[in-house]
């Protein structure tokens, strides 16, 4: 299936990692509606990116676009260049569903499936054709999202059993258990409490170990402690009233939150608008 399955090489320094994602010049329309246009994003091996800005700025779009999910919403269309370790994602030659199962996601408010917390986790492999060794396939996976230790002695307990936090940490580890390359999170933890907030934001830590991760959040502050990079995205509204997001600026989160290039960037942070 073209070269979909290359793999990161590794050993490159923290400032020299290799591109997981280069988009180029990324439009996505829903009809008529233009409603994300000409970005512009690197994504580096690794490392955790960030998506910010205000509601309605596409966000959220762009990251449906790196597994192709806008796939699935009528009358999406993209256009521009989503290059995936050097492959075109949506080349013809291309399986989106293979795309999916390199790049996993994980969705703002926790969907477990109405099965046994095992069942969960081995639903993706089941579904690869995996069948021997799935007792360890569940068991890593949920050591790696770190929730083997809170569910060991109950795999066989419905999934709606378990909390909010932990949902969405079951949630994850069905992600990884795909072995995924990339994962990608939208509002992973807007619907959490603070404490499971915070125990979902050192998993990401500890995931970027092993993974890739691409994260949109409307919370600063946690932009600020858990990514490597941050892409601001604001909304441009046309004479006509029509809304489209645009990337303001890219870079190191570090410098974005301390000293941002763009006046739009620093309003935003500061909370001055948004």
């Amino acid at each position: 299936m073209n070269r979909i399955d290359a793999q990161p090489t590794s050993g490159a320094s923290d400032t020299d990692r290799p591109l997981v994602f280069d988009v180029q010049g990324l439009n996505v329309f829903y009809g008529d509606f233009h409603a994300v246009r000409d970005v512009e994003l690197p994504v580096r091996q690794n490392e955790i990116t960030a998506l910010i800005g205000p509601s309605g700025c596409g966000k959220s779009t762009v990251l449906r676009s790196l597994n192709r999910m806008n796939d699935l919403i009528p009358d999406a269309r993209v256009e521009g260049q989503v290059a995936y370790h050097g492959v075109d994602l949506y080349g013809p030659e291309v399986d989106p569903v293979q795309v999916r199962r390199h790049i996993g996601m994980v969705f703002q408010k926790p969907n477990p499936f109405p099965k046994s917390i095992y069942d969960n986790v081995a639903f993706g492999p089941k579904i690869a054709g995996v069948r021997s060794g799935l007792d360890d396939v569940v068991e890593d996976s949920l050591k790696r999202a770190a929730l083997w230790d809170e569910v060991k002695g109950k795999l066989s307990e419905s999934a709606y059993a378990l909390s909010g936090g932990q949902q969405q940490r079951l949630c994850i580890a069905r992600a990884i258990a795909t072995r995924p390359d990339v994962i990608l999170m939208d509002e992973p933890a807007s619907a959490l409490d603070p404490i499971a907030t915070l125990r979902i934001e050192e998993l990401m830590f500890e995931l970027k170990e092993d993974y890739t991760i691409v994260v949109v959040t409307h919370n600063m502050q946690q932009a600020a402690r858990v990514s490597d990079r941050t892409a601001f995205f604001t909304v441009e509204v046309g004479e006509d009233g029509t809304r489209t997001g645009v990337l303001v600026e890219f870079g190191d989160t570090s410098t974005m939150f301390t000293n941002p290039s763009r006046k739009e960037t620093e309003d935003y942070i500061t909370g001055r608008f948004g």
